[in-house]
């Protein structure tokens, strides 16, 4: 894409495809009741929305659309040109054509009599520049976070263990459910010994959403769960 914008990009594109398949250049413009009989004419019709795409990357993703292109013949001396448009334009890497030409309203909106006519629809898309990312001014150190092991019991009042709570740690793929006795084990659950902190669990059951942050050095956690308030 130049600085020209997009739609101006596309009608240059366009039009030295068009140059290059009829032999000679094709004038930008509405079809006008004086047209060359001898040439054709381009003219931007519509522009359509098309389907965006969701990415994965950090950047925008590009915005598409499809901007719709109306090449008239001026007269009968320009159909053979408009034949060698169509023929070029079915080819394996041509254009999309469209032969929805024929609207008496169209025409009547240019104040020109109808004449042979196809759309071209020519796909273009706005691309958003990336901001640079932030250079590195310091060396990289990695740290290895540990695998640790969360291994406790869930409870209501009167130290009743309760079975089949969902324990999960929030924002990690961590999840499990507690047995008959209340216990559960969570595998696997990283650790950054230098930088020790509590984990919070997320417990899901008996009509119940609760959380609680639990110290992942303890050998036996036991997490109570207060029944709900009438």
């Amino acid at each position: 894409m130049t600085d020209d914008g997009p739609i101006r990009t596309a009608t240059a594109e366009v039009t030295a495809w068009l140059a290059g398949t009829v032999g000679d250049t094709v004038p930008v413009g509405p079809p006008r009741p004086d047209a060359d009989p001898g040439r054709l004419t381009l003219w931007p019709l519509e522009i359509r929305p098309a389907r965006q795409t969701r990415g994965t990357g950090s950047g925008p993703e590009p915005y598409r659309f499809t901007v719709r292109y109306l090449l008239a013949a001026g007269g009968p001396e320009s159909l053979a040109a408009l034949d060698r448009v169509l023929v070029a334009a079915t080819a394996a890497d041509g254009r999309t054509l469209v032969l929805e030409a024929g609207d008496p309203a169209l025409w009547a909106a240019f104040g020109a009599p109808p004449r042979p006519a196809v759309l071209i629809d020519v796909p273009v898309q706005v691309t958003h520049p990336t901001r640079p990312a932030a250079p590195v001014l310091r060396p990289l150190r990695l740290r290895q976070l540990e695998m640790v092991s969360l291994d406790g019991r869930v409870v209501g009042p009167a130290e009743q263990p309760l079975a089949s709570m969902r324990v999960e740690v929030v924002g990690q793929p961590y999840a499990t459910r507690t047995d008959s006795a209340g216990r559960f084990r969570l595998v696997g659950v990283p650790h950054d010994p230098d930088r020790p902190a509590p984990v919070r669990l997320r417990l899901t059951g008996r009509g119940q959403v609760l959380t609680a942050e639990i110290d992942p050095a303890e050998p036996d956690i036991v997490i109570v769960c207060a029944p709900p308030t009438p």
